[in-house]
């Protein structure tokens, strides 16, 4: 498999009718740059959906892929290595903040289990029939996966995504289900930006301890050294320091990208996927909404060098989806405003031009 096959089937949204909704916001009844950032949200998704008026986003989802990494065996994380599978199942009982703003929302939610290390007699089949392996590996010292294993998590991500597509789904709100996830993410981020461990490492979403972030660093460190020689591969730099339920998110990005499906993305973990995706596919990013700022360093030198800047900041930090969710009404509200608020009159359309030209 070769990610860079992706950068010739990935075209940029609708610039055309991005043109010609730029004009519509011109004649509407609010004065242009009175919405601020949600006129911008507006004529995104106009070109996204090529349609003006832009239509409702009425089929959003929610998708979580969930995996455990090796590298939480350090202590590197706030939670006990293995236990993301706790993580699903507070989702599936409705008690995490991601399952409370998604039945507030009404947004569908499906959980993909890609290398959980639990018996998967513990979830339902729905969630557990794609699972790749049980864990990735220790990133510091051993490849999370084998290439083999790397390709076909790719392609799990790469079905889901046109599962989605076909289904109907109209937006994605993208998120993990992971212990470990923001150290392979770091890694990820620091390996394709050049930068040190030191840089990128935060303290994830469950929060970490000064002695638990100095080990943090140390296993990011470690890692960095056995992903620089192959930063040339995108499939290789994925199995040797990310994990199976990052190559499936990689590969929904993409893929996402190819069926003209906008997403939004979450926390660190989706932006270093997401910037593994950009390596391979330069116009993939124009598809992608950075839901919130997470507070984590990786995330925001991901963002700075796909040139997407955050929708929210409100100092969330629980990950799973929450922030990007969280940004789901604002974009629904763009697009609302775009396609329901009223023309200028003719004649005062003609005198404010008059008055322009003055």
């Amino acid at each position: 498999m070769n990610l860079d096959d992706f950068s010739d089937l990935i075209q940029r949204p609708d610039g055309g009718v991005r043109r010609d909704a730029e004009e519509r916001r011109e004649r509407l009844a609010v004065p242009p740059g009175a919405l601020g950032r949600l006129d911008e949200l507006g004529e995104w998704l106009s070109a996204a959906q090529q349609s003006v008026p832009v239509k409702a986003v009425e089929q959003p989802r929610l998708v979580l892929f969930a995996g455990d990494h090796g590298v939480a065996e350090l202590g590197v994380s706030g939670r006990p290595a293995g236990n993301a599978y706790e993580l699903v199942r507070s989702v599936l009982d409705g008690s995490s903040p991601v399952a409370v703003l998604a039945r507030r929302f009404s947004v569908p939610t499906r959980i993909v289990d890609v290398s959980l290390d639990c018996d998967p007699e513990l979830l339902p089949e729905s969630v557990v029939r794609h699972r790749v392996r049980r864990g990735s590996g220790r990133i510091d010292v051993e490849d999370a996966m084998t290439a083999e294993e790397a390709e076909q998590a790719i392609r799990l991500g790469i079905a889901i995504a046109d599962e989605e597509a076909d289904s109907g789904t109209d937006l994605v709100v993208l998120g993990d289900l992971s212990v470990g996830g923001t150290t392979a993410a770091a890694t990820l981020v620091a390996a394709l930006c050049g930068t040190d461990a030191s840089v990128v490492t935060g303290r994830g979403g469950a929060g970490i301890d000064d002695l638990a972030w100095m080990r943090k660093c140390a296993a990011v460190r470690d890692a960095l050294r056995r992903a620089r020689p192959v930063l040339g591969d995108q499939v290789e730099l994925l199995a040797t320091s990310g994990g199976a339920d990052l190559a499936a998110m990689t590969g929904f990005l993409l893929q996402s990208a190819v069926r003209r499906m906008p997403v939004i993305l979450d926390g660190v973990v989706s932006a270093a996927c997401a910037l593994v995706a950009q390596r391979a596919a330069f116009r993939a990013p124009d598809w992608w909404l950075a839901g919130q700022v997470s507070g984590e360093p990786a995330q925001s030198k991901a963002l700075d060098r796909m040139a997407l800047t955050p929708l929210l900041d409100h100092g969330v930090t629980v990950g799973e989806g929450s922030g990007a969710l969280l940004a789901l009404p604002l974009v629904q509200a763009a697009a609302a405003l775009a396609a329901e608020l009223p023309e200028r009159e003719p004649e005062k359309a003609e005198d404010a031009a008059a008055v322009d030209r003055a």
